[in-house]
């Protein structure tokens, strides 16, 4: 199903077109977490520090992936908007090869380096070995991951956000099926929960393929539309390979943190793993509703709606907050609960330390609200290298404060838990005084 956002009730079209990716994204962060709970539960604090550690090192690679679809998404839904059909499928075809390509190279390169990335990360001995095994098998759903993101990009940008959905909550399922089966039957250790996230992966990725190369022919390329015209790929190119440099730089912040983090010792791992865990699923929503937002504004853009866009920032800006706030009062009552989930209650340290880090970050969540909206707004209006601008102020502040706070004794893993929301809030400011100067300008 197909959603024309250039027309009806603005907030409440932005609300029906985001929910499905809202509710898609939580069952794709379960293939992750699920081998995080299963693990911690039944293997021990050691492999929960290794998956738990693996998923930043994983989100890094992977967002490159995300981020290349995400700006070939903002250039389908731009000529969806103008109503060009002929460009629109000779634009499916360019991306595909570009990112299929980038795909292709990303996963020999991370196997080939692997050992490297490892070393460069400070991963403790105790756990390097699990860390290996589990790495190497979940890298064998790169390709998986490319495909799902891909035709979900495509689906979204003209509209569907159902069909997704539905792929998602498929393979989540399985997920969970698979990864009880080779922990606990099997006795496979990380591997089978590594084993069990690749093939869930690779039956969204086909399924989302096949059903959208079958079920919707006006996105299939002809023969004429097989080309790689020039304008055409310079404009791919530079929406997709900023987008990609904007995640890939936001994930690369990360997981310098992380190695940071890695540092300080199993304890504060394993509790950093769980926390952050909890963190995603926090504030999930609003970025989900960020990339509905900028598909938003694609499309208004290409009908060439400037107040509807006007309008639609407002009311975006709005709905965002309000729901931050609210989750934030959630996670700083619960923290102590939410740990548990993942924690047993024996680990003490763990607990003290996770509850810290989620009090933190939970009192900023309309931060990175507001954040997500700018980084889709600016995509959305051809100006991707803004939103790279961001993400270097939010993700530069954290790592330099993280590691400069933290080398104090008497701050230590606090510091790295402030340099977030600070991160966040200066990008906030830059990216506002950006766009009055836009205004301005027009």
């Amino acid at each position: 199903m197909q959603r024309d956002l250039t027309k009806g009730p603005i907030t409440k079209t932005m609300l029906l077109f985001a929910f499905p990716m809202i509710l898609g994204n939580l069952f794709q962060q379960l293939y992750n977490v699920t081998d995080t709970l299963i693990v911690g539960k039944f293997l021990g604090a050691d492999a929960l520090a290794a998956v738990g550690s693996s998923y930043t090192l994983m989100t890094f690679l992977t967002s490159i992936l995300l981020g290349l679809c995400m700006g070939s998404g903002a250039v389908f839904s731009i000529r969806f908007g103008e109503r060009n059909q002929e460009k629109l499928k000779n634009s499916i075809f360019v991306s595909f090869i570009l990112i299929g390509a980038a795909a292709v190279v990303l996963n020999i390169a991370v196997f080939c380096l692997l050992d490297p990335i490892l070393h460069l990360l400070q991963v403790p001995g105790e756990i390097y070995s699990l860390m290996r095994e589990y790495l190497w098998m979940i890298f064998w759903g790169i390709t998986a991951t490319f495909l799902y993101n891909y035709f979900a990009s495509l689906l979204r940008a003209v509209g569907n956000s159902l069909v997704p959905l539905l792929f998602l909550v498929v393979s989540a399922l399985l997920n969970i099926v698979l990864d009880l089966y080779f922990v606990l039957i099997a006795g496979w250790g990380v591997e089978g929960a590594a084993f069990a996230t690749v093939f869930a992966q690779f039956v969204s990725g086909i399924g989302s393929a096949v059903y959208t190369l079958w079920k919707v022919p006006q996105f299939r390329p002809g023969r004429k539309h097989c080309r790689m015209r020039k304008g055409v790929v310079r404009e791919i190119l530079s929406l997709s390979f900023l987008t990609s440099l904007q995640q890939s730089v936001m994930n690369l912040g990360i997981l310098m943190v992380q190695g940071l983090v890695n540092s300080f010792g199993t304890v504060v791992m394993a509790a950093f793993a769980a926390a952050v865990k909890i963190d995603s699923f926090a504030y999930m929503p609003v970025q989900d509703f960020g990339n509905a937002f900028s598909t938003f504004i694609a499309q208004n853009y290409g009908a060439g709606e400037k107040e509807r866009i006007r309008k639609g920032i407002k009311n975006a800006v709005i709905a965002s907050v309000v729901f931050c706030l609210v989750i934030s009062a959630g996670v700083w009552i619960f923290a102590r609960p939410l740990m548990l989930i993942f924690i047993q209650p024996q680990e003490t340290e763990i607990l003290r330390v996770g509850m810290e880090y989620l009090r933190i970050e939970g009192a900023f969540y309309w931060g990175i609200g507001c954040l997500f909206l700018l980084y889709g707004l600016y995509r959305a209006i051809k100006k991707p290298g803004m939103s790279v601008v961001l993400t270097v102020i939010s993700l530069g502040t954290r790592v330099a404060l993280a590691y400069l706070l933290s080398s104090v004794e008497s701050i230590g893993t606090l510091g790295i838990w402030w340099s977030v929301p600070i991160g966040w809030m200066l990008a906030d400011l830059t990216g506002f005084l950006y766009w009055k100067k836009l205004n301005r300008k027009k």
